[in-house]
């Protein structure tokens, strides 16, 4: 149901850029890198193009192009190879630099497809109340997408903040209403518990 990219990093949508992965490593001896992905759209790395590079201490991304990419089956890794990187020396120097794509250039989803960014920041509320309990602040990706719910404080029996995770499943998770900024929620008993 959800699209992952740059689930974490709000702050780079503000500024434009969107995080599509991030390089952890050479790949062999003619200057391809391993990229773990952070986005759901394998064409980030497979088709040819313009992206971003922003390395640690740059203040800006500069513009790189993608010449290729591959899967690695059962790594969860792209390998990709970059424009100007020709060897396994500037490969690996290239290492914990993040790739980006503007803001702007978002893939279009299907029904029932949400980009992630969409759903942080969503009011939850309880359907059979219409009380509000919380807002959502992630997204974690697993067999079954899980928000992360920070409930509000009169729904914690702490002073603490307290999240929980709801599957984001049509079940429990019947309405998403990005124009009212909320989602609705049936949960079965015992979900808000801890």
């Amino acid at each position: 149901m959800t699209n992952h990219e740059d689930t974490k990093k709000l702050e780079q949508e503000d500024s434009g850029w969107l995080e599509i992965g991030k390089i952890v490593g050479p790949q062999g001896l003619n200057g391809e890198v391993r990229v773990y992905p952070n986005t759901d759209f394998p064409e980030r790395f497979e088709q040819p193009g313009t992206r971003w590079l922003l390395c640690a201490g740059d203040e800006e991304p500069r513009r790189i192009e993608l010449l290729s990419g591959r899967y690695l089956a059962g790594k969860n890794l792209y390998v990709v190879e970059l424009s100007g990187v020709d060897d396994r020396n500037q490969a690996d120097a290239l290492r914990g630099c993040k790739l980006l794509v503007p803001a702007s250039d978002r893939p279009v989803l299907g029904e029932d497809e949400y980009h992630v960014l969409d759903l942080v920041g969503l009011a939850v509320i309880v359907q059979e109340s219409g009380e509000k309990i919380g807002a959502v602040v992630d997204v974690i990706a697993a067999g079954n997408d899980l928000l992360v719910v920070k409930l509000d404080q009169e729904y914690t029996s702490t002073q603490n903040s307290k999240t929980v995770l709801i599957p984001f499943v049509r079940e429990i998770v019947p309405v998403v209403d990005l124009q009212a900024r909320c989602v609705e929620i049936t949960p079965p008993p015992g979900l808000m518990e801890i």
